[in-house]
C-alpha cells in the first residue's frame, strides 16, 4: 500500500509497455504447467528505479503477462531469501505482515483503479480505490476501510520454494473485477504496476520494488505506470 539485487541495474526510467498476448489453457494447479504457458511472455522487471544504486537487499523479481477467456493472467517469479508472511485471512495489510506482491489496474479512459495483494499463503488484499482525492484522504488517517472489495474477485495460487530461494505466484483477474465491462478484447489498454513487499523476520524496513520507473518510492504514482495492450497473436 503505501511505500515510504545483489546489486543491480535500477530500473530503466521508461515505463514498460507490454503486449499481453492469449494463451491456451494450462492447469493453473500445477507450477510447471503455467512456467511453460507463460514462457514466450516477456518478462518484466522489478527494480528500484527511485535509487542510483539497488540497495542492500535487493532481491530480484519479474512478472510475465497473458489473458484468456475475459481474465487478465499474471505469472510472478520472486527471488527471496525467507519466504513468510503471517496473514490469516482476507484483506488484512499484507504488506505489514510479510512478503506481498502486489498488482495495481486501471483500464484506459478510467479514474478509479484496482490494488489486488497476494502472500506467499495465498492470501488476498483487494481494494478499488476511486480517485487521487480519496487516496490522500486515507492516507490522512491511514485508514484504507473504505476502499475494501468482499468476495472473491480473483483467482490467485503460489508455490514457496525455501530451498531454492523462491516464490512464484499466479493470478487470474476477471476484467469485471477491474471495470464495468464483462469482455475484455484485443485492442484493450490498460495501465498497470506490479510491485512487492519483500520482508525478513530479523526485522527491519522491507525491501520494496516495482515495476514502474517511480522517482520516489510511491506505487500509487500512476503517471509512471506501465501499459498493457491486449494482443490477439
Amino acid at each position: 500500500m503505501i511505500i515510504t539485487p545483489e546489486p543491480a541495474t535500477t530500473l530503466s526510467r521508461q515505463a514498460p509497455v507490454i503486449r499481453c498476448l492469449p494463451l491456451p489453457a494450462f492447469d493453473d494447479r500445477d507450477l510447471d504447467a503455467v512456467r511453460a504457458a507463460f514462457a514466450a511472455a516477456v518478462p518484466c522487471a522489478l527494480g528500484q528505479a527511485w535509487r542510483a544504486v539497488a540497495e542492500p537487499g535487493f532481491a530480484p523479481g519479474h512478472v510475465r503477462t497473458g489473458w484468456r477467456n475475459d481474465s487478465l493472467l499474471l505469472f510472478a517469479e520472486l527471488t527471496d531469501r525467507d519466504i513468510f508472511n503471517t496473514a490469516t485471512g482476507i484483506n488484512q495489510r499484507m504488506w505489514e505482515l510479510g512478503d506481498t506482491f502486489e498488482v495495481f489496474l486501471r483500464p484506459a479512459g478510467q479514474t478509479a483503479y484496482v490494488e489486488f495483494h497476494v502472500t506467499p499463503n495465498n492470501q488476498r488484499l483487494q481494494l478499488r480505490i476511486p480517485n487521487t482525492k480519496a487516496l490522500r484522504r486515507a492516507r490522512a488517517t491511514n485508514v484504507f476501510d473504505e476502499f475494501l472489495l468482499a468476495g472473491d474477485l480473483f483467482h490467485s495460487m503460489t508455490w514457496v520454494q525455501p530451498e531454492n530461494q523462491k516464490w512464484f505466484v499466479y493470478v487470474a483477474i476477471p476484467t469485471k473485477a477491474v471495470c464495468s465491462q464483462a469482455t475484455l478484447h484485443a485492442g484493450s489498454r490498460w495501465n498497470f504496476s506490479f510491485s512487492r513487499y519483500d520482508h525478513t523476520r530479523s526485522g527491519g524496513e522491507p525491501v520494496v520494488s516495482s515495476t514502474s520507473p517511480h522517482i520516489v518510492a510511491d506505487f500509487h504514482r500512476q503517471q509512471e505506470w506501465g501499459e498493457l495492450i491486449f494482443s490477439a497473436s
